[in-house]
């Protein structure tokens, strides 16, 4: 490899305005030496063959003000070509392409780092991987994820991630970049509330289908791209940096559950009346849909629950309806919906009173598959009360009914609750089936999935200790059920009141002094 020089030029012209470069007298002093004060220090290093085999020009570089400022960069030129192992001269020729296309664009050498790491990585020098790139490989790794996990993570790269970082060289991504993604998502939420207020159906129309994005949603996106960097980071060793790891962002609680007080529910209803009348003069008189309305009026809190009384009043209002049993479950035993959608008649012992939940049907789009349930303490055995125990019976015998009807054309699938001819639920079916009765009784608004929360509070009022409440939901903690639940109902609250009281004062209200121990001697 060639060693390269240092030398000095200068910008003198002869008589007939030719540079004089290399050639002019006064860059050599008397004794032949370089003159201290005349020229400037310049570098030239022979380059390898270009990828056609071809030899290309030597480098030059100049305008450095010492030697030494010129010996230095040449030394790091040197180095750098001495990074690629001698018995694979294309890596000299990337190493050679990656040096000329880095001092063009920035006048500044490679990082000698980051080419040893691509080397040692087996990294093209001079493709540049940027992150749009990246999150490709990095989606096409994740072939061991659940399908619900994949989907998210292909919603936050096309939809946010690579419209607004997709562009940017992936070792170029900085904290900055992301924040400035974050605070145009901002924007553009704002952008949406305004043209949803607008008067003009054509302004409207250009948001149709479009909702704000959530704290929460912009926690989960970084939280993808976080995952994406850090694989880059750890096993490809692509960058040395996680710029999202870094990122600070609006804190996000998780919501807690809220209960449906009377003076909540008449503000709601009041909001509600409004909201209706707003709509109906807004497009002309004509009908306004009321399950559109019913969900759209804000609510106190994004999980609600209703009191006992408005659970009873929902399920005697479900009781005719042919999936009861459903609902019943999700209300008394806190089954997720797609839990109860994926239910077999295999994993029922109306005998002993447990149900086994061992699947889930999870709706990704509109297709639904069977998976595992969510984790791994979502895999649990639940006890029936009585009624509930009996309900399924009389399900069971319903469905026998149905399948006899149906005849030949009924679908064996095992499952406990099914469509009429014996085919497996969709799970959205079941969330707008549960708000139009949820409607019908008069009921103020709560997601199919604050069932669930509601049956939790009421386990909880009922005294039921909290590692039962927390296996029979399956939830990972008691921590997390304690932290989520306990403030829902008041009467929760007051009963530790009162039981607090009660080892502290007798039946008379005195204190219980007990027998004092002196300190004295």
């Amino acid at each position: 490899m060639a060693e390269g020089r240092t030398f000095k030029r200068c910008s003198c012209r002869d008589s007939g305005s030719k540079p004089l470069g290399q050639q002019c007298p006064k860059l050599r002093r008397a004794d032949g030496g370089w003159s201290y004060r005349h020229g400037i220090w310049n570098y030239q290093i022979e380059l390898p063959p270009g990828p056609d085999g071809k030899r290309r020009g030597p480098l030059r570089r100049g305008g450095f003000a010492t030697q030494d400022a010129a010996k230095d960069e040449l030394g790091r030129v040197r180095d750098l070509l001495a990074l690629a192992d001698p018995r694979e001269p294309a890596t000299r020729t990337q190493i050679a392409d990656l040096i000329k296309r880095s001092l063009a664009e920035t006048d500044m050498l490679p990082d000698m780092e980051t080419v040893r790491r691509k080397i040692k990585t087996g990294q093209h020098l001079t493709q540049e991987i940027t992150v749009e790139h990246w999150l490709a490989e990095f989606l096409n790794r994740k072939r061991k994820i659940e399908e619900t996990t994949r989907r998210s993570y292909e919603g936050h790269i096309r939809l946010y991630l690579n419209p607004y970082l997709g562009r940017l060289r992936l070792e170029q991504l900085k904290v900055s970049d992301i924040a400035l993604m974050f605070e145009q998502i901002e924007e553009f939420n704002d952008t949406i509330t305004e043209r949803r207020a607008n008067p003009d159906p054509q302004i409207r129309a250009t948001v149709k289908h479009r909702r704000p994005i959530s704290i929460a949603t912009m926690h989960r996106i970084r939280a993808t791209l976080r995952h994406a960097l850090n694989v880059a980071m750890r096993q490809d060793r692509l960058i040395d940096f996680n710029p999202a790891a870094v990122l600070e962002m609006a804190a996000y609680t998780r919501p807690k559950p809220l209960v449906w007080t009377e003076d909540r529910v008449r503000a709601w209803q009041q909001d509600f009346r409004t909201y209706r009348e707003t709509e109906k003069h807004r497009r002309g008189g004509r009908r306004v849909d009321p399950i559109d309305a019913y969900t759209s009026v804000p609510r106190p809190s994004p999980v609600m629950v209703w009191t006992p009384a408005h659970t009873r009043r929902f399920l005697k209002e479900a009781k005719a309806h042919r999936l009861f049993a459903l609902y019943q479950l999700i209300a008394l035993r806190g089954l997720r919906r797609g839990e109860a959608c994926g239910l077999r008649w295999k994993e029922v012992d109306l005998d002993r009173h447990t149900l086994t939940v061992n699947w889930q049907l999870v709706q990704l789009a509109w297709a639904v598959r069977e998976g595992a349930p969510k984790t791994d303490a979502s895999v649990r055995t639940i006890a029936l009360d009585t009624d509930t125990a009996q309900l399924l019976r009389a399900h069971r015998q319903q469905q026998l009914q149905e399948r006899l009807a149906m005849g030949e054309a009924w679908t064996d699938t095992g499952f406990v609750l099914t469509q009429p001819d014996g085919n497996r639920l969709h799970p959205q079916h079941i969330s707008d089936q549960f708000l139009w009765l949820a409607y019908l009784a008069g009921l103020p608004p709560i997601r199919l999935h604050d069932l669930r929360h509601g049956a939790a509070s009421l386990m909880l009022a009922a005294g039921v200790e909290m590692k039962v409440v927390q296996e029979t939901l399956g939830h990972t903690s008691s921590a997390f059920t304690a932290d989520t639940y306990t403030s829902v109902y008041p009467q929760v609250a007051m009963a530790a009141a009162e039981k607090t009281a009660a080892l502290l004062f007798n039946d008379d209200g005195q204190a219980d002094t007990g027998k004092l121990i002196s300190l004295r001697s």
